[in-house]
């Protein structure tokens, strides 16, 4: 379960997102295109890393054959 004081940040993070004005970004312009096709480039390619470690760890590791043919000291019934 959550703690409290993080289920109350998220009641009230739209209460405070709220109180900002529309205009309070001075100095933002749209995007240029060579830009937005690089921040999108760079996302898939993370995105596609993330990805492939997660598979990498999440497959089923080949365990070797246990080598039945060998005879141990105490252990009856073998041998």
């Amino acid at each position: 379960m959550a703690p409290l004081g993080h289920i109350l940040l998220l009641l009230l993070l739209p209460a405070a997102a709220a109180q900002t004005s529309p205009g309070s970004c001075s100095g933002c312009g749209p995007l240029s295109l060579p830009l937005l096709a690089g921040l999108v480039a760079a996302d898939a390619v993370m995105s596609l890393l993330i990805v492939g470690v997660v598979f990498a760890c999440a497959r089923p590791r080949r365990h070797r054959p246990a080598q039945d043919g060998k005879i141990y000291i105490n252990m009856p019934g073998r041998g």
